[in-house]
């Protein structure tokens, strides 16, 4: 009696260890990285309805931080910088772009091909909030 009991902790055991390394995926996934959203992105305004893309690049002077050129369509030669922490990608206070435009705002990363990040952009005149979706290309 005392060998099938053992037997039968033994298959228990074993039968525990196959169950749990068989769960389904819990959503949770491995920490975003600067580098896993570098490249080029294609971006859609509400707003103004306009389609651009814009490159996301390491900022090496920094621990979190990205370059994005040509945000807001403000050309490839203007640069705003953004910050990563978690899931959160946040334009840096006030950054002013080459246009002599004043940007704000945080975006939220899914996965590592979206972004939903709305923004305001002041001209100088007027204030405007853009909702923009950013897919990785």
């Amino acid at each position: 009696m005392k060998s099938i009991n053992k037997y039968i902790l033994l298959f228990s055991l074993v039968a525990g260890f196959f169950i749990s390394s068989c769960n389904k995926d819990n959503g949770t996934t491995l920490a975003l990285t600067r580098a896993s959203l570098t490249g080029k992105w294609l971006v859609s305004e509400s707003k103004k309805k306009a389609t651009y893309e814009v490159t996301f690049e390491i900022d090496s002077t920094t621990t979190n931080g990205i370059l994005i050129s040509n945000f807001a369509g403000s050309g490839v030669n203007s640069k705003a910088t953004a910050y990563l922490s978690g899931v959160t990608v946040t334009l840096k206070g006030d950054d002013l772009l080459s246009p002599g435009w004043i940007v704000n705002g945080s975006g939220t990363v899914s996965g590592t091909t979206r972004i939903d990040w709305p923004y305001s952009l002041h001209d100088g005149a007027n204030l405007i909030n853009i909702q923009a979706v950013f897919t990785k290309k």
